[in-house]
């Protein structure tokens, strides 16, 4: 058994659902510090963080990933046991193959070999894992990101190991990704009989056509580096369960995914605006889990796509598409952060996996990132 089919079989075996890491980072923790790295465990409320680093001073270049995984839904409708790695026709199958104990494993053998070939290397390498990408993400990278600015820690260039590519490894890679901004919505009106309506306020009455030009809205028209920015809704709650009772509240969520052609602080005004034009006696709560970021053409990029088209034999394509990831925590600090990892058709899903001829090529392209960045290997 390959060393990167060994690791990544070994993490899948620990039930790591967020934000129980399970010895994830105890194990990579280990083989890094055997291999010359500085090791630190950072612990934030249940969650695990390990930052690993090798070398000093700059430029920085941080691997980043997470060593949790969301619940494996139920067991039997998997073909084999979701936490028992199972190789079967050229795929390897598990919760995390593709997200993302895979790049976990190949980021960290990719870093062993670097040190092992370069001990003398320019630079920092390092490691950063948290046990909260896959839930609130509160006391995961965005907890250690607010301590690297309290300790003045330098990151240049970021390389996200989540599944990004689409159909065959670096087919795609994520340049960016859109902000994300949830509003929780209470509408107060007046509970009463439904026989007599003018003796009741109904919320739901009140909110549909605040919600219709909410939802027909055009926010912007996006630009160069994203789309569009979407409204959600993806929650309302009213009523009490009898069908003659007008309700007296209603609660709604909905979420706005936005490029930087807006601004979180005016889709946010827009939107109570909105609600004052139409009357309503309401109440929102604001949570944004992050904004939008996008990296230009550099040295990060171009190293990327070097060693994609030196490994895979293709040219990846830049996108800001899809939902959000942990590099929104990084690239506010002033890195470059780029998105490489495994095809993403299985993520999340019943019977994950990934191709195992791809897996063995994964440890192989993020040292050739590495060594591009900080050995002189990158083109001119």
């Amino acid at each position: 058994m390959s060393a990167i089919l060994e690791l990544t079989s070994e993490l899948i075996r620990r039930a790591s659902v967020t934000p129980d890491d399970q010895g994830c980072q105890a194990l990579l923790g280990d083989r890094l510090s055997r291999a010359g790295f500085a090791v630190e465990t950072l612990h934030y409320g249940e969650v695990s963080n390990l930052w690993a680093t090798h070398g000093q001073a700059g430029p920085v270049l941080v691997f980043l990933g997470h060593t949790d995984v969301v619940p494996s839904g139920p067991e039997t409708a998997w073909s084999s046991p979701p936490f028992e790695p199972t190789v079967r026709a050229g795929l390897l199958f598990g919760r995390g193959a593709a997200d993302m104990k895979s790049g976990v494993a190949a980021m960290t053998l990719a870093l062993e070999t670097f040190v092992q070939r370069h001990p003398q290397h320019a630079g920092t390498v390092g490691l950063l894992l948290t046990s909260d990408e896959e839930g609130p993400s509160v006391d995961g990278v965005r907890r250690v990101a607010e301590e690297f600015r309290r300790r003045g820690q330098r990151v240049d260039w970021c390389l996200v190991g989540e599944p990004s590519s689409r159909t065959a490894l670096g087919d795609l890679i994520r340049i960016g990704r859109r902000g994300s901004l949830h509003g929780h919505l209470e509408v107060r009106g007046i509970q009463g009989h439904v026989a007599y309506p003018d003796k009741a306020l109904n919320p739901i009455h009140a909110l549909a056509p605040a919600l219709a030009e909410l939802a027909s809205t055009r926010w912007d028209e996006g630009n160069d580096g994203f789309p569009l920015t979407s409204f959600q809704v993806s929650n309302i709650r009213s009523g009490t369960g009898a069908n003659n009772v007008i309700p007296g509240t209603l609660a709604a969520s909905f979420n706005f995914r936005y490029g930087t052609a807006s601004t979180a602080e005016g889709l946010r005004e827009r939107v109570e605006a909105c609600l004052h034009r139409h009357g309503l006696d309401f109440s929102i709560a604001w949570d944004l889990s992050g904004e939008p970021f996008l990296t230009a053409e550099g040295p990060l990029r171009k190293a990327v796509n070097e060693a994609v088209g030196a490994v895979c034999g293709r040219i990846p394509e830049p996108s800001t598409a899809g939902g959000t990831s942990d590099g929104r925590f990084i690239a506010p600090l002033g890195a470059e952060v780029v998105e490489l990892g495994p095809v993403n058709a299985s993520i999340h899903k019943i019977d994950e996996h990934i191709d195992v001829a791809e897996l063995e090529r994964l440890p192989e392209l993020y040292l050739a990132v590495v060594e591009r960045l900080l050995t002189g290997r990158l083109a001119d």
